[in-house]
């Protein structure tokens, strides 16, 4: 297996994206799988490497990469030692960060090129990776099949009530604690108003009435992060989708970070092994 680790794609004007393959090298096309975090996430998190090992051992080229303005940087991509890049993070920025990957991975002088199928490629995006990832199916014809893990349903309702975003907009910036690191995140009141300004393309449900490729649909029964009803609100919108529901399972199917352990927690194990059924 081929295990390709923090390779730069480097950009014109705009911040660099860090990205990993895992792939069997044997010169024969595999299906394209392209894994999007979620928010306060990075490729690097809990067991997400073990998740792109499981894969590539299924003849699948699996990329998964950090948003570039996620908060990690070229020299450090596991958690947020960039927290102004946090800060200037918007759900446009992450489209075009996926936009860039797809582009360099289908162009001609990508260098695994002998290895993929560009004809076959799977989204996978999970918690706020998955919004994004919706959306993307949507508009791009690119994409054959969608998957999410824990998506969310809605970006618009995540951003508090009424006098929320009024104070958020009179101090031009808000903070949310990382429980884990302990940082206070901080979000730039840029993040609404290009929402605001996108509103309509960045409308889940807009996107989901029009996905036409294979999608499927997995959340967990007791996601404490996002409700099992935002799934169910996914699966309404696309009569054609699959739901599948995981019970006695979080928002990151007893996964944690740092995860030390050699095996897939169950609960992603089954996530991971029905995905790839999905693919295959």
């Amino acid at each position: 297996m081929m295990i390709v680790k923090d390779q730069i794609l480097r950009r014109a004007n705009n911040k660099p994206i860090v990205w990993d393959a895992y792939f069997k090298s044997d010169g024969l096309k595999k299906p394209i799988v392209i894994f999007c975090h979620g928010y306060k996430g990075f490729k690097d998190w809990g067991a997400w490497d073990l998740v792109a090992e499981t894969f590539s051992e299924q003849h699948l080229f699996f990329i998964k990469f950090n948003f570039s303005y996620n908060g990690g940087t070229v020299e450090n991509p596991i958690d947020f030692p960039d927290l102004e890049a946090f800060s200037n993070n918007n759900y446009t920025k992450e489209l075009n960060d996926l936009d860039d990957v797809l582009n360099v991975i289908l162009s001609e002088n990508f260098q695994f090129k002998n290895e993929i199928n560009a004809k076959n490629i799977t989204l996978i995006g999970h918690s706020r990776g998955g919004g994004i990832s919706i959306i993307k199916a949507s508009e791009d014809q690119r994409i054959t099949k969608l998957i999410t893990w824990a998506s969310v349903s809605d970006f618009g309702n995540r951003f508090g009530s009424d006098e929320d975003i009024n104070t958020w907009q009179e101090k031009g910036i808000k903070y949310v604690l990382n429980g884990r690191t302990q940082q206070q995140m901080p979000h730039k009141y840029q993040f609404y108003e290009d929402y605001i300004q996108n509103e309509e393309r960045l409308s889940i449900k807009k996107a989901a009435e029009s996905i036409t490729v294979p999608q499927l649909i997995i959340h967990g029964l007791e996601d404490d992060a996002v409700a099992f009803s935002e799934a169910e609100n996914l699966h309404s919108w696309n009569a054609e989708s699959e739901l599948y529901k995981i019970d006695k399972t979080n928002h990151v199917f007893g996964a944690s970070h740092p995860w030390k352990e050699k095996t897939l927690p169950a609960k992603l194990n089954q996530v991971t092994q029905k995905s790839i059924a999905f693919i295959k």
